[in-house]
């Protein structure tokens, strides 16, 4: 077993730093409730996220259904385990079950469809404590944050990393300089799992270690995509420029996508006109790259864009907020409404009991005209959300009237249908209790034939005994 998962802290007390985010944690598990949103664990990876929800699941004493990126999370996946573990009991006698969804910002593709829809109904029907771990919270849907509280992990510092590197040597008796050690934190970058695993592998078959000795190439330090644009704007020279887009891992025409959805932050009109001529001009180098698979092409589309830009915007930064390209949000818009219409069409075929194509083509115009007519009826026998029922309407403010009646009147026949249990049960109770004396009166004391015969050879005995007595 490798030491990072050896070495799992299990009880809060053993988790590294981010006291401030344990602490919100605690509170929030001590005071839950289904009234209480869900949290989301957000930041950079191997800062805790995950151990620190088992960690609390365990000094609850609350089991765990998890869910991570290794499983198929589809919409009948989720909600076939995690939906149907938030609406019930502990089987093991647990007070509460915590419903945890790990990576939940990599929901994405054909393998998770309809995961994101089907996360966001859990929570809204969840009895049981329900906890999303994920890297980056702006990847999850803007509907998704508002249901639920954030909890962010910061990178851990390098002196707070020592002290476990030092007990994992204690524990697995290797003899480990302390410059050694100091030198595995400070190549991990804040990732306290990261330094767990060069630990690991630069003690592998030894007892002492030195830092002579620590030969692992350390924490992947490429620089990422937002580094990249913040040093365009930024003042780095060219070099350093050129160094960071060959270690950025995205192709150039997804560079310079990044680079056009930023340039609008140019404050001189002249300086975004210079930086648009510098992409276009990249632009026709991947165009060329593209049509005459001449990949070497790419290396002058690159230095194009980068040091375009870079001169355009003469050092003088970026100050607001990087944005991925719009034409992704877009894409990623039209992806959601796809897999609505793919979920409504499927839920409306199958409760008229025909072939989602035959609905599509024949049926759907004039249910979608009856649906207008009385909304409210309609949402309410298909079990129809907000934007399902807009998808028909094309009105979300109608839309969402009319779900909020529709959840106000399942709460009052919710509360109906239990005071009716209630009473019921009660007249149960009190009919059991008058039937009880009543059985107990009727019943008559029988006696078994060996006393009868006693009685009656005694009686004799006892009117001689009296008799006698009397003189």
């Amino acid at each position: 077993m490798d030491w990072a998962e050896k070495y799992r802290p299990r009880r809060l007390e053993d988790l590294v730093g981010n006291s401030a985010a344990i602490r919100q944690m605690v509170e929030w598990a001590q005071s839950w409730s289904r009234d209480k949103k869900p949290l989301i664990l957000y930041g950079k990876p191997g800062t805790g996220k995950t151990s620190s929800a088992h960690a609390l699941a365990n000094e609850m004493q609350w089991d765990v259904i998890e869910l991570n990126a290794s499983d198929q999370r589809t919409k009948g996946v989720i909600e076939k385990v995690a939906g149907s573990s938030s609406l019930t009991a502990s089987l093991s006698g647990a007070s509460q079950k915590l419903i945890l969804l790990d990576e939940a910002d990599n929901l994405q593709g054909t393998a998770d469809r309809g995961g994101a829809r089907a996360i966001i109904d859990v929570i809204k029907n969840a009895r049981q404590p329900v906890i999303l771990v994920a890297n980056d919270l702006y990847g999850l849907s803007s509907e998704l944050r508002s249901r639920c509280d954030t909890v962010q992990f910061r990178a851990l510092p390098a002196r707070s990393i020592v002290p476990r590197l030092r007990y994992i040597c204690s524990a697995e008796g290797i003899d480990c300089e302390e410059a050694a050690l100091r030198e595995l934190a400070e190549s991990a970058g804040g990732d306290i799992r990261a330094a767990v695993n060069m630990l690991y592998a630069s003690a592998l078959g030894r007892e002492h270690l030195t830092v002579k000795e620590v030969h692992t190439s350390g924490k992947d330090q490429r620089s990422s995509i937002f580094d990249l644009v913040s040093a365009v704007f930024g003042s780095p020279a060219g070099e350093e420029l050129m160094r960071i887009s060959y270690e950025v891992d995205e192709t150039p025409d997804t560079i310079e996508q990044w680079l056009e959805a930023n340039i609008h932050h140019l404050k001189d009109q002249e300086m975004v006109a210079e930086g648009y001529s510098a992409l276009s001009r990249s632009d026709e180098y991947i165009g060329y790259t593209y049509r005459n698979q001449y990949y070497t092409l790419w290396r002058y589309a690159t230095a194009l864009m980068v040091l375009g830009v870079s001169a355009a915007a003469d050092g003088k930064g970026i100050h607001a907020r990087i944005m991925p390209p719009a034409r992704w949000r877009k894409m990623g818009t039209y992806r959601k409404q796809k897999t609505l219409r793919l979920g409504l069409t499927q839920k409306l075929s199958s409760g008229l009991h025909m072939p989602r194509e035959e609905f599509r083509d024949t049926y759907m115009s004039p249910l979608s005209m009856l649906v207008d007519h009385d909304p409210l009826h309609y949402a309410r026998e298909f079990s129809l959300d907000v934007d399902e029922l807009n998808l028909i309407l094309q009105d979300r403010a109608r839309s969402q009237e009319v779900v909020k009646k529709v959840q106000a009147m399942e709460r009052e026949a919710e509360k109906e249908r239990v005071s009716e249990e209630k009473e019921s049960r009660r007249k149960k109770e009190r009919a059991a209790k008058q039937e009880k004396p009543e059985r107990a009166e009727e019943q008559p004391v029988e006696r078994p034939a060996s006393a009868s015969r006693e009685e009656k050879v005694e009686a004799p005995e006892k009117s001689q005994k009296t008799l006698f007595d009397g003189f």
